[in-house]
């Protein structure tokens, strides 16, 4: 007798069964859920959450981004619209009635009447503006040549490096006062107010570059002499795109650590080059601006217009030192 265990006992009548299958759009919305979960439960995820330190330095940092982002809809007037301004508001203390006009600020006003926290929400973009652009400049430059010198060698790693030597000898903000000078001194008065911006940037950016062109070009020294570069160039690979496609993923984690603590060194820089009237024009105040229109004030009782300010600038720059200092430790396994 044939064994036929095997056999479907179910009556013909009945359907088959098969298993259902996943539809295209059903893949696409689990993939981007799976990602998140994925960044959700990385390392560097789970060490955020276990710092204290470092979620309160990203809710500080992330506040002033939001305020300097929606300035003109969070401040409660425009510091930079003459039409705006009451010069009878001058000088009223925080969370005072004005004298003259009756109205009221939660910190103060300034000797034209300007809203101290407009000015501080209006401050904060441009410190933050010169900031960010002068760190992305500064660490594209000193990549760049970080990389030439440490995979090239030779005379061109020599010239490179001297050059950095000879920088670090001098203060950075020596060497932006320098730059920035220089460069004022060759624009046409009429254009210097315009321009003030984009020259105080580059001159913080190459005040700057020196510590990533070095951080680079030890990393890369340590690399090109690993397997999978010479596998590169067993193939046949050229030079350009070995530095490229191979050594430069390889550096940037140190690099993003300087950059994030380079960050609020460029924010204090941009505030001193302020203070001492050689950043950004009278009329577009930063931070280190209303500091320096405040200290003219500060002995006669007028507190708030420099306390406040210059709050916000520690703030700013302890917050993002933090955050940096943190990500130094994520990502070293060896300082966890």
């Amino acid at each position: 007798m044939a064994d036929d265990t095997h056999l479907d006992h179910r009556p013909s009548s009945e359907p088959p069964i098969y298993a259902p299958k996943a539809s295209a759009a059903m893949i696409e919305a689990q993939e981007p859920a799976g990602r998140w979960r994925r960044a959700w439960d990385s390392d560097i995820a789970y060490s955020f959450r276990r710092s204290p330190v470092a979620v309160v330095s990203a809710v500080i940092t992330l506040i002033f981004f939001i305020g300097a982002l929606f300035a003109p809809w969070l401040a409660p007037q425009n510091p930079f619209d003459p039409a705006s301004l009451n010069l009878m508001n001058g000088f009223t203390p925080p969370m005072t009635d004005n004298a003259f006009t009756g109205e009221q600020f939660l910190l103060g006003t300034d000797n034209q009447g300007r809203d101290i926290l407009s000015t501080i929400l209006y401050g904060s973009r441009i410190s933050l503006l010169v900031g960010f652009a002068s760190v992305i400049f500064a660490l594209i430059l000193g990549t760049v040549l970080g990389l030439l010198a440490g995979y090239l060698g030779g005379w061109l790693d020599s010239v490179i490096m001297r050059i950095a030597d000879v920088q670090l000898s001098f203060p950075a903000i020596l060497i932006a006062l320098l730059i920035f000078g220089v460069a004022r001194a060759m624009l046409p008065r009429d254009m210097q107010n315009d321009v003030a911006i984009y020259v105080l940037i580059v001159a913080i950016g190459l005040s700057n570059w020196v510590q990533y062109a070095r951080t680079v070009r030890g990393t890369t020294m340590v690399e090109k002499n690993k397997e999978y570069v010479h596998a590169a160039r067993l193939i046949g690979l050229h030079p350009f795109k070995i530095m490229v496609r191979h050594v430069l993923p390889n550096v940037t984690g140190p690099v993003l650590v300087i950059a994030t603590i380079g960050l609020a060194l460029a924010i204090i820089t941009e505030a001193t080059l302020s203070f001492l009237g050689v950043g950004v024009p009278p009329t577009q105040p930063s931070l280190g601006t209303m500091i320096q229109v405040g200290q003219d004030y500060l002995f006669s009782g007028e507190w708030w217009i420099t306390f406040f300010p210059g709050l916000a600038l520690v703030l700013l720059a302890l917050s993002v030192n933090l955050l940096g200092d943190w990500l130094r430790d994520a990502l070293n396994p060896k300082l966890r």
